[in-house]
């Protein structure tokens, strides 16, 4: 894995939080941002990561994410530190 596959990774837990209408209110509720400015956004590596973190804060929703992206959820860690603020591991 790589940061373009964390980049991707991120991008589909956009689309996937952006499918159920409650999950992207309380998303943009925490980011603060406006969805007019999330294209804008998804070439921001920090603003990919912090995807992931809003994910990762949230287990249920991970482990929904996970099986939606036929994914391990602890891959979805893996990723977030190959973007910038993750952990350095």
């Amino acid at each position: 894995m790589d940061e373009v596959g964390a980049r991707d990774l991120a991008a589909k837990a956009l689309i996937f939080i952006a499918q159920e209408p409650d999950r992207i209110g309380r998303f943009l509720a925490r980011t603060g941002i406006g969805p007019s400015e999330i294209r804008a956004r998804t070439q921001d590596a920090a603003f990919l990561g912090g995807i992931l973190d809003y994910l990762l804060s949230d287990e249920a929703m991970l482990i929904e994410f996970a099986g939606w992206a036929e994914v391990d959820a602890s891959f979805v860690t893996r990723c977030r530190h190959l973007l910038p603020g993750g952990e350095v591991i």
